[in-house]
């Protein structure tokens, strides 16, 4: 016999679709996908993922990140974020680790390595 489980997955992946603009700031304990537009910032204890067809204008902190779509602002990202070939990304980086696909476009600064991912460790424990 099944047992119903009525509780909420804190964990779960979100996802704003194609199509889907949102104007805001967001906070989330799970993973996010960004296949539309967000301006404002997002906060993330999980991973963060923008579509090809993906956009965000604002600060972006989360654990890990994985770019295909176009980003402005800062991104801080704990351990590891990932650039595709066909994102675009203008501002300020702060990350522990940085992958970048050839034809990836970068425009800004960036800072990595073991002490900043302790920085942003303090920083998501914070929020």
């Amino acid at each position: 016999m099944a047992r119903m489980n009525n509780e909420v997955d804190s964990q779960g992946i979100n996802l704003i679709g194609k199509g889907t603009r949102i104007t805001g700031d967001i906070e989330s304990e799970g993973d996010i996908r960004i296949d539309g537009e967000l301006i404002g910032n997002l906060n993330c204890s999980g991973r963060v993922v923008i579509g090809v067809t993906g956009k965000v204008d604002g600060e972006v902190t989360c654990k890990d990140s994985e770019v295909s779509g176009c980003q402005k602002g800062k991104l801080l990202v704990e351990q590891h974020l990932s650039l595709k070939s066909s994102s675009k990304v203008y501002g300020e980086i702060s990350t522990g680790k940085l992958s970048i696909e050839p034809g990836a476009l970068f425009s800004g600064s960036c800072q990595m390595g073991e002490q900043l991912k302790h920085e942003e460790s303090q920083k998501l424990q914070e929020a």
